[in-house]
C-alpha cells in the first residue's frame, strides 16, 4: 500500500489525549516503557520533538536507527519516532517476528514523495533510450522502500548525506552515468564536490517526463531527481549575505540537502552527525548559524550553552511531517500494545524487502 492509500486509513486521535495534562501524559508513556521493558524501543530522529525525544531509546538519523532497531532482537515493538520511509528501513532490517509502528501516518516526507515508483520506472525507460545500459540508479535514505528496492535490482545503491561522496565515487567504477534520486541538492553537492561540472548534470523532470540540461546532452554524468527537501530550501544565499553584514564572525554550517548556492555560500557543509560534531567540537564562544531542521537546531543551543547556536533562517518553523508525532500520538501507540493492539504498523512487502536490503547492503560493504 501506497504511503498516501495508508494516510487515508487514519482514524482520528482520540478526544481523551487532547484533555490530559502534559504530565499526565509524561506519567503514563513511564509507565508503559516500564511495563514492557526491553520489548519495546522508542528510536527517535534528531528532528523530533523534544517532548518525544525525552521517551527515545535511541537518538541519531535515519539509517543508524535502523540499524539499532536491526540490533535490538529483544524488542518485539519498535515504536519509530521519524517519518514513514524511516519506519520502513527498520521494518525491513528487522525480522518478522519484530513489530515497527508509526506513531502517526500522516508523518511522511515530502521528498521522499517527489519520486514514486511509476515515475522512476518510466523515467528509466526514458533514459535507457537515451543512454543505453550505462546508468546506475543510487537512491538517498530518505526514499520510500519502492525506491530503494528499485535500485537494488537494477545494481544501485543506497547513499547517506555522510557516505554520499564515496557511494558517488563508487557507482562510476560501475557505470559511465548515474541516476541520483530523489534528492537533486544532495547529489549536485556531492558531485560537485567530486569534480564534476554543473553542466555535466542534467534533472529529470518527473511531471514534464523530460531531462532538463544546460550542456550537450550526451556529455551529461549525473541525473539528478528533481526532488528536494521543504526544510532544507527555505535557506536562502540572501540570509547568509545578511548574516556575514551582521556577525561576519558567526561560522555558517548548512546541511548538503541546501540549494547548491547556498552550500558554496556557507562555511561549512555536512551530514547531521557532522553538524553536531563540529559544534561539540568547536572552541568556547564561538557563533554558529546552522541550516538544518529547527529542532534540532534548538537542541544544539540547549546543549552547547558555552557557544552561541541559532538558525541561519530566523522565521524557520520545524519539519512539519516530522512534527506530527507529539505526546498524544506517542502515547496513544503505547496504550494500543498495551491493549494488544498493533495501532499503524508499517509493513514492507518480501519481494520488496528482499530488493531494498540488495541497495542498503552494497551501500554498507562500502568504506565510508
Amino acid at each position: 500500500m501506497k504511503f498516501l492509500d495508508k494516510v487515508a486509513t487514519i482514524d482520528r486521535l482520540p478526544e481523551k489525549y487532547r484533555e490530559m495534562t502534559t504530565e499526565e501524559k509524561r506519567a503514563r508513556i513511564l509507565e508503559i516503557k516500564q511495563q514492557l521493558g526491553s520489548k519495546l524501543f522508542i528510536p527517535g530522529h534528531h528532528y523530533q520533538r523534544d517532548e518525544v525525544i525525552e521517551f527515545a531509546d535511541a537518538t541519531g538519523d535515519s539509517l543508524q536507527l535502523a540499524q539499532l532497531s536491526k540490533d535490538n532482537r529483544d524488542a518485539e515493538y519498535i515504536v519509530f519516532c521519524g517519518v514513514h520511509f524511516m519506519a520502513e528501513t527498520a521494518d525491513m532490517l528487522t525480522t518478522n517476528e519484530q513489530h515497527v509502528i508509526l506513531p502517526d501516518l500522516k508523518a511522511g516526507c515530502s521528498m521522499a514523495d517527489m519520486a514514486d515508483i511509476e515515475q522512476t520506472e518510466h523515467a528509466w525507460v526514458e533514459l535507457q533510450k537515451m543512454y543505453g545500459d550505462t546508468i546506475l540508479p543510487l537512491t538517498y535514505v530518505n526514499s520510500t522502500a519502492a525506491i530503494k528496492a528499485f535500485c537494488g535490482r537494477n545494481g544501485g545503491a543506497t547513499v547517506t548525506s555522510s557516505n554520499a561522496k564515496s557511494m558517488v565515487e563508487w557507482a562510476f567504477t560501475q557505470k559511465q552515468r548515474l541516476l541520483f534520486l530523489p534528492d537533486q541538492h544532495l547529489g549536485r553537492n556531492t558531485a560537485y564536490d567530486l569534480g564534476i561540472e554543473l553542466h555535466e548534470m542534467g534533472i529529470w523532470d518527473p511531471i514534464a517526463q523530460k531531462l532538463v540540461c544546460d550542456g550537450p546532452v550526451e556529455e551529461i554524468k549525473v541525473i539528478l531527481w528533481k526532488g528536494h527537501c521543504s526544510v532544507h530550501e527555505k535557506f536562502t544565499v540572501e540570509q547568509i549575505e545578511q548574516l556575514r553584514k551582521q556577525s561576519p564572525e558567526t561560522n555558517i554550517i548548512v546541511h548538503p540537502e541546501c540549494t547548491f548556492e547556498v552550500v558554496q555560500a556557507a562555511d561549512l557543509n555536512g551530514s547531521t552527525h557532522y553538524i553536531i560534531e563540529t559544534i561539540r567540537k568547536a572552541e568556547p564562544g564561538t557563533a554558529w548559524a546552522v541550516g538544518t531542521e529547527m529542532n534540532l537546531v534548538n537542541r544544539l543551543a540547549q546543549q552547547f550553552p558555552d557557544k552561541e547556536v541559532f538558525s541561519l533562517n530566523p522565521t524557520m518553523c520545524p519539519c512539519l511531517t516530522m512534527n506530527r508525532i507529539d505526546l498524544d500520538h506517542l502515547l496513544w501507540s503505547l496504550e494500543e500494545l498495551i491493549e494488544g493492539n498493533l495501532h499503524y504498523p508499517i509493513t514492507v512487502d518480501q519481494m520488496t524487502t528482499k530488493e531494498a536490503n540488495l541497495a542498503l547492503q552494497r551501500m554498507l560493504d562500502r568504506p565510508n
